[in-house]
């Protein structure tokens, strides 16, 4: 048995970025792999960062950059892990590379087969939630890594119906030649010594609690929603516009799903206390007349800093109303939404242009695939189970295989990257036992 010096790392979020990094600063090849065409996950979503209020994208961009750049990383995005085999030291992975339909050799990033694309704003941008849509052949955000364009197969009217009019034009429009209709999956193979699982998070169906009118009223969204709603990246370019104006009244709901045995979430999903407070500053930062009220159960403010950041908040004019709403509903122009203040013991109800609903945190739908595909375990909430809690934090039951991030449970960012780094340092003992013990 030959035993593998390099590493494979599953997500390319900030837990899988950081986590390659570190292995590959260390000298040690990493195969990251990545089934977006970019690296970035959820991080890349978010505006602003909480407590410290630090541009998401200064934060991860770079290391975004660092990691398509680095010598002893291969990017591999677009791509999933099929196969594993073997075991510590020495598994024999199968990655399948999806057809970009692209050339990435070729590809400059131009972005004029996009503006000449037939689908071009017709198709939903998932990593701007909806809000707008974008071209059959795209790239996830400007900032992408790597910046090449890629052809969505579902919603090319030549991959899915067999024509696309007379000529390609998104074929015709590119100067480089990259566009390549021939291109079919790939399957690599890989001789690894140690795994990182790195594979995020989901979040809740907040159509699970149709009490809050969330599909129904264009007024009610997501924190995700929202923070690319206020993100200066964004489709609205950071302005808060909601049908077409400025909301003056909005309302925050917190543990949308999380801590409710009707959506078998039983859990805190941690983050959406902050979130929430960090949601409530930029809307008195952006519209400083706006009447902002949180809803809430109980307020979680554990980290470092978190506490003052909560009663900064509080004292810009935010009012915290303890109580779970139990429905939105439409009065005229405007929603409303109706509750039971706990703390004045009184039902209450509340106007209001915006509501934004603070949803759990969940596993992957993909989650039980991935255990399946690696022997893993899952626990009761159905994030990945790790060895010990306290032993053995970052380790499996599978010896070789490690966890970074929130597919072992919900947490935020700082806690995040510390697990990613410490996922590292365990997945560079084994490599460099794997060293000591390769032939010469």
């Amino acid at each position: 048995m030959v035993r593998e010096p390099a590493a494979l790392v599953i997500g390319g979020g900030i837990a899988g970025i950081q986590a390659a990094l570190d292995i590959a600063d260390a000298g040690y090849q990493v195969y990251l792999v990545e089934r977006e065409p970019s690296v970035g996950g959820r991080m890349a979503q978010l505006d602003k960062t909480f407590p410290t209020l630090d541009c998401s994208s200064c934060i991860l961009t770079p290391k975004m950059v660092d990691v398509g750049n680095h010598p002893n990383i291969e990017l591999m995005t677009y791509s999933e892990v099929v196969a594993v085999e073997g075991g510590v030291g020495a598994f024999h992975a199968t990655v399948k590379k999806k057809p970009r339909y692209v050339d990435v050799d070729k590809c400059t990033g131009c972005g004029l087969c996009a503006a000449a694309c037939r689908m071009k704003g017709r198709v939903v941008s998932r990593f701007d939630e909806g809000i707008v849509k974008r071209s059959a052949i795209y790239v996830p955000f400007p900032q992408a890594v790597p910046l090449k364009y890629t052809v969505d197969p579902t919603a090319c009217l030549y991959l899915t119906r067999g024509v696309c009019g007379k000529t390609f034009k998104c074929k015709d429009a590119c100067p480089a030649d990259a566009i390549d209709f021939e291109q079919r999956e790939e399957l690599v193979d890989l001789e690894v010594g140690a795994i990182i699982v790195a594979t995020g998070f989901d979040l809740i169906d907040p159509r699970t609690k149709p009490e809050f009118g969330y599909g129904v009223y264009p007024e009610v969204m997501t924190g995700i929603e929202f923070e690319r709603l206020s993100s200066a990246s964004g489709p609205t370019m950071g302005k808060i516009i909601v049908n077409g104006k400025e909301p003056k009244d909005v309302v925050f709901i917190k543990c949308v799903g999380s801590r409710d045995p009707h959506t078998g979430v039983p859990y805190c999903s941690r983050i959406c206390c902050m979130y929430t407070a960090k949601h409530a500053h930029l809307v008195r930062d952006k519209i400083p007349d706006a009447r902002i009220t949180v809803f809430y159960m109980d307020v979680r403010a554990f980290g470092k800093g978190y506490e003052e950041f909560y009663d900064r908040v509080k004292h810009e004019r935010v009012i915290y109303r303890r109580g779970e709403p139990a429905e939105v509903y439409r009065r005229g122009d405007k929603l409303v939404v109706l509750a039971e203040d706990t703390l004045l013991g009184k039902p209450i109800e509340v106007e209001a242009d915006l509501v934004v609903l603070a949803t759990a945190v969940v596993p992957r739908t993909d989650a039980s695939e991935v255990a399946a595909l690696l022997g893993l375990e899952c626990s009761p909430d159905g994030f990945f189970q790790e060895a010990h809690p306290k032993l053995r934090p970052v380790s499996t039951s599978v010896d070789g295989v490690f966890l970074a991030g929130c597919c072992q449970g919900p947490k935020d960012i700082p806690d995040t990257v510390a697990q990613a780094k410490a996922a590292a340092s365990s997945a560079l003992v084994v490599l460099a036992q794997c060293e000591e013990t390769s032939p010469a």
